[in-house]
Parts: C-alpha cells; structure tokens; sequence
C-alpha cells in the first residue's frame, strides 16, 4: 500500500484537515444534490440501475482488496469515457469515497492554491446555475464538472512517492499504446468490434469523439520522448519505447484531429526547448530531435503505404463547420453582457444549437467574465508551476517535468479549439504538476526533470 498509517498531528495540520473536510462533504452534498436533480428529471431504466449497481459493487470489492489495483485499473479506464458516468468514474468516485470515510487521504499534501482557484470556479457555476433554460442539463453538466475536479485534486494527494508515479504513468501509457494501437489498426483491418473504434474513417478509440481522442495519447507521448533520453520510470528497451512513441503519433495522426495534431506539436516543441536549455542538454535534445524525426518519416511512409494522403490533406484544410462554429463562439461575448454570471453550467449548446468547441468560450458563455478569469487562473497557475518544475529540473517523482510543462502547453492551445473542460485526462496531468510542485517538506526533491 502506498499510504502509510497516519502520524500525530500538529494543530495547524488538524486546523488544515478539518478545512480539507468541510471542503469535501460540501462538494459531496453538492454532487448528491445535482445527481438527485437529475435521476428525479430523468429516472433510469431497471436494467441500467442493476448494471450500476454491479459496477458499484465491483468498484468497492476492488478498492477494498488493493487499492493500488483499483488505482492502476481507473487510470487505464481512463482511454474509456464513451458515456457517463464512464467506467473510469465509479471506479474513482469509489476509491475517494472509501480513503475520505477511513480518513486516508492526507490534506497536508492537498494543493490548496489550485483548490482554492477550483473551488470559487465550483462556487460561481452553482450560482450561474439559479436560473437555467434546462435544470436537468444544468445539473448533470455541474455534477460531471464537480467529479472531474476532485478527481484531479486528489490524485495529487495520491501521487507521492516514485512507486506511485510508475504506476499512474504505467497504466496510462499501457491504455494509451492499447488505444492507439487498436484504433489504428481497426482502420486498417476489420476484425470483430473494429466498428466501435471508429467514426466515418477516424480513429477515436473508446472515446466518444476522435477530438478527445487524439490529445488523450499526447501525454503519454511526450512521456515516453522524455523517457526515451533518461529513463527513469518505465523499464525496457528504448527501441521499444520509440516503437511505442510511434504508435501513439500514428493514434494522433490517424484521430484526424487538428487541435490534436497542434497539441502534439506544441508538446515536442516545448520538450525539445526545455531539453536544450538545461545544462548539457544539447545532446539530449539532438537525440530527441533524432526521435522525433525517426517517427515522423515513419508515419509518413505508413500514410503513403495506407493510401490515406487524400483524406489527411482533406482533414488539414478548412472545414465546412469551421464558420459556424467560431460564430457561435462569438457570441458567447454577447450573452456575457446580457448575464453577468453567465448562462448556467452546460447551457451553450441550448443557447446556440451547437456545441462549444473551446474551454474559454464555455466558461465566458455560462458562468461570464468572472468564470473566464477563474478557469484562466486555474490554467496559466498550472503553467506557471509546470514551468517552475521544469526550470529546476524538478520532476514529478521520476516523471519528467518538460514532459509534463509540454502536455500542459499542448492543452492549453488545444483548449482554444476543443471544449477541455471534462477530460478526464487533462485533470490527470494537472494533478501530476500539482504534485511535483507541492510535495511534503519531508519527502526529498527528486531530480527528474
């Protein structure tokens, strides 16, 4: 087990916890309130009931005989968000719900900062929420939104040791590579299921859109472009993990997906700076070129030997939708000065009959200038301690810190085009910065940049 039993307390870390608490069972009463909403608007079938049911037990019987299991098994869940609540989900719900009643999660690791940010952002979607077109929604979108953001807040109270590191990291690249590779092979071959990784000649894996898709397998990309320079988490060969570097590009390419490809981008990009300036970087950062160059011509010759050159130049041009959407975007400028606080969680796409297609867009449109500022902060913060780690060479426990300043880089412009704000994965790398950056005074730096 990763946690360790519990020391005596000092009052200021009593004082802490017991903030820790109320924030907890607020934002639990919160979800409760907003989950009741919903099943009372919409109540599920029998069958649907019974499988949930399942799931929940199963979830509990995990957690309760490894939580390190339970742990590996949502993070690899987490190339699974078809529907929700995804699998991923009840996992996770489950797993905090039993550390939080057996008071084992530790709130002196807690990044408060971030939390603090979060929660006016939590606080000010409650209060957009009093008067919505469609309650219903309203609930359901907050409910998801609430999920996400403990998710990521507690995971980086999870991640405090290198065991813990190698197995978030392990598990995420294990369903990254499994994805991708499926998904990319589904386009090449028809096997039985191939239909369900697909989506009128995308690949999109087990997401619901090849946009989430795509930048899924980008941090588990640059992780592995790092990894392959300094090993430090993950065993085996580096040719092995270049082949795996290789089939995550080929998952981003083939996702069809231009903020996915411009998340990449910028990601390696960003890797490959962060390399060059560190003390005798030049070497490392000439072989990570190299890498990066090795994978290109192969993707490459897989699109000439595929025949898929016609529909990746279709794809790289302007799209009939593109006008409308940046014209709905557009507008979510007027309705924040028609409402000050927005028009609701999850309202846009009642408002402008399509959906978002940008992080910044959403927050402007439902919770108005003040949610803007807020989720801005909750982004460029995260930035800003991504580049501090990066800057001192200081990782995550192993997991590299140009890597994770990378991912970050690549999601924020991806968030310009793509609604972010529920992706499970983005939470994930989130919580991994805010790790590296607030960890206990009594765990020694380690270097890993």
């Amino acid at each position: 087990m990763i946690y360790a039993a519990p020391r005596a307390r000092s009052p200021r870390s009593r004082v802490t916890a017991g903030l820790g608490v109320l924030a907890a069972v607020g934002l639990l009463v919160a979800l409760a309130l907003a989950l009741a909403l919903f099943l009372y608007r919409y109540p599920p079938a029998p069958f649907i009931v019974a499988g949930f049911a399942v799931a929940l037990l199963g979830a509990l019987a995990l957690t309760l005989w490894s939580l390190d299991a339970a742990v590996a098994v949502g993070v690899f869940l987490l190339a699974a968000v078809r529907f929700e609540p995804a699998p991923t989900d009840l996992l996770f719900a489950v797993v905090i719900a039993v550390l939080f009643a057996t008071g084992r999660i530790d709130f002196r690791r807690f990044p408060w900062s971030a939390g603090l940010l979060i929660g006016a952002f939590l606080t000010l979607n409650l209060v957009s929420a009093v008067d919505v077109v469609d309650p219903a929604r309203a609930a359901a979108f907050f409910s998801i939104t609430l999920y996400v953001a403990v998710f990521g807040l507690w995971l980086a109270t999870y991640v405090t040791s290198v065991r813990a590191a190698r197995l978030v990291v392990r598990a995420y690249v294990a369903a990254a590579v499994a994805s991708a590779l499926l998904s990319t092979l589904a386009l090449l071959l028809h096997f039985p299921g191939s239909e369900l990784l697909t989506r009128i000649g995308r690949a999109e894996g087990l997401f619901k859109d090849p946009n989430v898709f795509g930048p899924f397998l980008v941090p588990a990309a640059l992780i592995l472009l790092e990894e392959i320079l300094v090993p430090r988490l993950l065993t085996g060969r580096r040719a092995t993990k270049l082949l795996e570097f290789l089939v995550l590009g080929l998952g981003v390419l083939f996702s069809y997906s231009r903020a996915a490809w411009l998340n990449l981008g910028v990601g390696v990009l960003v890797v490959l700076v962060v390399i060059a300036l560190r003390r005798g970087g030049g070497r490392h950062a000439a072989h990570a070129f190299a890498v990066v160059l090795v994978a290109a011509a192969a993707m490459t010759a897989v699109v000439a030997f595929t025949g898929s050159l016609n529909f990746l130049e279709q794809r790289a041009s302007i799209q009939s939708y593109d006008a409308s959407r940046f014209g709905a975007q557009s507008e979510s400028i007027h309705w924040a000065e028609q409402y000050p606080f927005g028009v609701g969680p999850g309202q846009f796409e009642k408002y402008a009959g399509i959906s978002v297609h940008s992080t910044y867009a959403r927050a402007l449109a439902e919770e108005g200038l003040p949610g803007l500022l807020l989720i801005l902060a909750v982004m460029l913060a995260t930035f800003g301690w991504a580049g501090r780690n990066a800057i001192a060479g200081r990782g995550t426990y192993g997991i590299g810190s140009a890597a994770l300043l990378g991912a970050w880089c690549g999601i924020l412009v991806n968030s310009i085009f793509v609604d972010t704000l529920h992706w499970r994965h983005l939470w994930a790398v989130a919580a991994l910065i805010w790790a590296g950056t607030y960890r206990a005074s009594r765990v020694s730096p380690t270097r890993a940049g």
